[in-house]
C-alpha cells in the first residue's frame, strides 16, 4: 500500500509563515486576556460520548469524530446502534468541556472563574474557505458570575484583542434569546415551535425577510402569526432605541431585566471601549447551539463577510453535570479565520532583534566552527535571533532566501576570516 504525502481531507499542514503568524497571535490573546484577569486552564481533547451527546451543541452533535471502544469492551455483534460501538470522542467545542471541567473542580476556583483556553476541536464537516475538520478554538468565559458584568468584560475583553491586531471594520451584534421568545410569543407561535422558527429566522441574512416568510408559510404557521412577527423587525432600530421600542411594544411579554441589561450592555460597552468598532443591536440573532439561555453576540468582520466570533449566556449547562443551574457566559474568537485574514492581508509579525545568519564554508572544522559558535551566542544574549547554516553552492540565491525571511545581517565564514577572531 502506496504511502500518502497530503493530509487527511479537512486537516491541513502549516508553513513555517503560518506558524508565525499563530505563534505570535496565541501569545497575544493570552497577554490580552491575562490583563482582564482570566486565567488559562486545559481540557482534554476527548471527552465522554455521554457528555458530548447530550443535545446540548445543537447540530454539532451530529459531526462528532466518535471513537470505538478498545478490547473487550468492543462488542460489535452485540452493538445496537451507533453509540453502543464508541464510549467516546474527539470535542467539537470547548464550551461542554469546559462545563465538565468546572463542575469537577468548582472548589478548587476562584469564584467567579475567569477562564481562558486556548485548543484544537474537531468536527466531521464539510471543508470550505476558513473551515477545517480539525481547527483552533480560543474561548474566554466567565462561569459563577450571574450580572450583566460578564458580558460586558467579555465583549471588551475580545475587542481590544480584535483592535491591537489592527482590526477597525468589525461589528459586534448582540440580542438575548429571552427576546426572540418574547418576539415569537406576541406573534402567536407555541413555544414547542420556537426553535424551528428560530433556525428559519437565522437565515434572514440569507434569504431575505421574503425568504423567511415564504418558508414559515410552507411550514403551515398562520399567516396573522407570520406577518405580526416579521412586522415587528421593520420597526426595530439597531441600537438602544430598539430595545425600548420593544420593550413598549412587547408589554408583559418582554420582562424588564431582559431589556435593560441589554441596554446597559450596549451602554457600557460603548462608553468602555478600547478600539473603534460598530455595535449592533440585531434581533434576527439566533446562535445555534441550544444552550445559550440569554444574551448571545456575535463579531461580523466586513473583510470576511462573516461571523469571525461569537458567544453568549448558557445558564444550564453546568447543572447538567451536578443537579444546580451555575451561570456561565463565554466568547469564543474564530481562531482560523483571524489567521486566515491576516494572511490575507499581508501581516508581518513585529518583529523581537535583530535577526542573523552565519554561513559557514563547508571546509570549517574544530577551532573555526567554535568560533562561530561562541559569536552566535554573544548574538543571543544580545537578544538577536540567530542561524547558523553550511554555505551552498549558490551563496546568491541562499542569501535572497534568507533575506526575504528577514534576515537583515548574514555574515560569511570562511577558515581565513576566522583566524582573525
Amino acid at each position: 500500500m502506496a504511502l500518502k504525502k497530503k493530509p487527511v481531507t479537512g486537516m491541513n499542514d502549516m508553513m513555517p509563515r503560518e506558524m508565525e503568524i499563530r505563534d505570535y497571535l496565541i501569545g497575544l490573546i493570552k497577554d490580552t486576556y491575562k490583563t482582564y484577569g482570566f486565567q488559562s486552564m486545559e481540557t482534554p481533547c476527548v471527552e465522554h460520548i455521554e457528555n458530548l451527546c447530550s443535545k446540548q451543541g445543537g447540530d454539532n452533535e451530529k459531526l462528532i469524530f466518535k471513537i470505538m471502544k478498545r478490547g473487550q469492551k468492543l462488542r460489535i455483534d452485540e452493538a445496537k446502534e451507533e453509540n453502543d460501538l464508541a464510549d467516546s470522542g474527539l470535542r467539537y467545542d470547548l464550551t461542554v468541556p469546559l462545563a465538565r471541567y468546572y463542575a469537577c473542580h468548582a472548589n478548587e476556583l476562584s469564584s467567579p472563574f475567569k477562564a481562558l483556553q486556548i485548543g484544537n476541536v474537531w468536527r466531521a464537516d464539510r471543508p470550505q474557505k476558513g473551515r477545517f475538520r480539525q481547527f483552533m478554538q480560543c474561548d474566554i468565559d466567565i462561569l459563577g458570575e450571574a450580572g450583566i458584568l460578564s458580558e460586558i468584560e467579555l465583549i471588551l475583553a475580545t475587542t481590544a484583542m480584535l483592535g491591537k491586531l489592527n482590526f477597525c471594520n468589525f461589528t459586534v451584534c448582540i440580542n438575548d434569546r429571552n427576546i426572540l421568545k418574547s418576539m415569537a410569543a406576541f406573534s402567536g407561535f407555541k413555544e414547542e415551535d420556537y426553535d424551528e422558527v428560530f433556525i428559519i429566522l437565522d437565515k434572514m441574512d440569507k434569504i431575505g425577510r421574503d425568504g423567511v416568510k415564504e418558508e414559515l408559510f410552507e411550514l403551515g404557521y398562520p399567516k396573522e402569526s407570520v406577518d405580526s412577527y416579521l412586522g415587528l423587525f421593520e420597526e426595530i432600530s439597531p441600537d438602544i432605541s430598539g430595545i425600548r421600542y420593544l420593550k413598549e411594544k412587547l408589554g408583559d411579554y418582554l420582562s424588564d431585566e431582559t431589556a435593560e441589561g441589554l441596554e446597559i450592555i450596549m451602554s457600557s460597552v460603548d462608553v468602555a471601549k478600547e478600539c473603534d468598532f460598530r455595535l449592533k443591536f440585531d434581533p434576527t440573532l439566533v446562535r445555534g447551539q441550544s444552550y445559550y439561555t440569554g444574551t448571545i453576540f456575535e463579531v461580523i468582520m466586513d473583510d470576511f463577510g462573516g461571523s469571525v466570533a461569537g458567544g453568549g449566556r448558557y445558564d444550564k449547562m453546568i447543572g447538567k453535570f451536578t443537579g444546580q443551574d451555575t451561570p456561565a457566559c463565554g466568547f469564543s474568537i474564530g481562531f482560523e479565520r483571524i489567521v486566515m485574514l491576516l494572511l490575507e492581508n499581508g501581516f508581518e509579525v513585529p518583529k523581537k532583534g535583530i535577526k542573523k545568519a552565519y554561513l559557514l564554508e563547508k571546509s570549517l572544522t574544530g577551532e573555526s566552527v567554535l568560533k562561530v559558535l561562541a559569536l552566535a551566542k554573544a548574538d543571543r544574549e544580545a537578544g538577536k535571533q540567530v542561524l547558523i547554516v553550511n554555505m551552498k553552492k549558490n551563496k546568491k540565491f541562499q542569501k535572497e532566501q534568507l533575506i526575504a525571511e528577514g534576515y537583515e545581517e548574514i555574515t560569511d565564514c570562511y577558515a581565513d576570516s576566522l583566524k582573525q577572531i
